[in-house]
């Protein structure tokens, strides 16, 4: 015989009841189970694409490309964040005309790489200003033509 005997106990368990705020919680999930898992497919494909994309440029361009993503200088990452970001919120200022939709992303895209970039910004401003003056004066040319000719 042992001397620790205790006498067998009978338990059962009781649930506690759920509060308003674990229903409510409860609730929430229950409603946000479809676009969690719609995020979670998103991230996914993005991981996919990513590594396909790192293979690809790894494998078809030169190992410069491949260096360059797998080892960018500091801050490279969060400068095309803030880009990216820029674009979005053109998206989301751009309604109403498809002419909108072009130029509002593009224009704060521009701006947001150009604060970050400003010698490349200057350089790229000096060409595009070359070949639009180079343009007006065909534009003219052909205007002034056209008008001589009636």
């Amino acid at each position: 015989l042992s001397l620790y005997t205790s006498p067998a106990r009978e338990t059962k368990y009781v649930e506690n009841p759920q509060t308003q705020l674990e229903e409510g919680v409860s609730r929430l999930r229950h409603v946000m189970e479809p676009y969690t898992a719609w995020c979670q497919q998103m991230l996914r494909l993005t991981f996919e694409a990513r590594t396909s994309l790192s293979s690809a440029l790894c494998s078809d361009f030169s190992s410069e490309g491949c260096g360059f993503l797998q080892n960018p200088p500091a801050g490279f990452y969060p400068r095309l964040g803030v880009i990216g970001f820029a674009g979005i919120v053109g998206l989301f200022l751009a309604r109403g005309s498809k002419m909108k939709k072009l130029v509002y992303p593009a224009g704060l895209m521009g701006i947001g790489a150009s604060m970050y970039y400003p010698q490349q910004a200057v350089s790229i401003a000096k060409v595009a200003g070359t070949q639009l003056y180079d343009w007006s004066l065909q534009g003219y040319i052909a205007v002034e033509s056209l008008w001589k000719d009636n």
